[in-house]
């Protein structure tokens, strides 16, 4: 069976980005000396799913930051050709969720790591998600893309453990009920 998990900062308001895409008010708040979890996050892993908008995000990013090989689901990109410095590395299709986990689960794929906020609310919205871990970034933005967005009925969670950092960032753990 495979399972899938959520490692993710939002703005206090519950934004991942603006409207336009921008994280400059996640990326100052970056501090190296400050270790928020996420080498162990994603020792445990074996591939990433990530949506459109997320990686087109990191595209623009200095480098490719993934070690694991990277699933994006995309009506647009699958069929496309992935990009030459990608080959082997990404892979594009045209999935559900449901089916995305499917195909994974009889490929062997134990653990996944789901990046972009509309990935994740369809995940959540088809029950698929097992745990998240949410960092909450002391700022108010005011707008731009949710990291929740409406669903059909409620979700509860169960809060594992909650700590704080001396940068103010806030990062908490909760299991998805099934």
């Amino acid at each position: 069976m495979t399972t899938a998990h959520v490692f993710i900062a939002t703005s206090l308001d519950g934004y991942i980005a603006r409207h336009d895409g921008d994280i400059g008010w996640l990326l100052q708040r970056d501090d190296p000396a400050e270790e928020h979890g996420y080498n162990d996050f994603i020792a445990g892993k074996d591939l990433i799913v990530m949506g459109r908008g997320c990686y087109q995000k990191v595209l623009t990013f200095d480098r490719w930051h993934y070690a694991l090989p990277v699933l994006v689901l995309s009506r647009q990109l699958a069929g496309t050709a992935v990009p030459p410095a990608l080959q082997g590395k990404v892979r594009f299709a045209d999935l559900t969720p449901r089916q995305a986990m499917a195909e994974l689960a009889q490929q062997g794929v134990r653990r996944i790591y789901l990046d972009g906020g509309q990935l994740v609310q369809s995940f959540l919205r088809e029950g698929l998600v097992t745990d998240m871990v949410i960092t909450t970034v002391p700022v108010l933005i005011g707008g731009g893309r949710p990291l929740f967005g409406a669903l059909p009925n409620d979700i509860d969670l169960k809060l594992v453990s909650s700590r704080a950092f001396p940068s103010g960032l806030v990062q908490s753990t909760y299991l998805v009920a099934p």
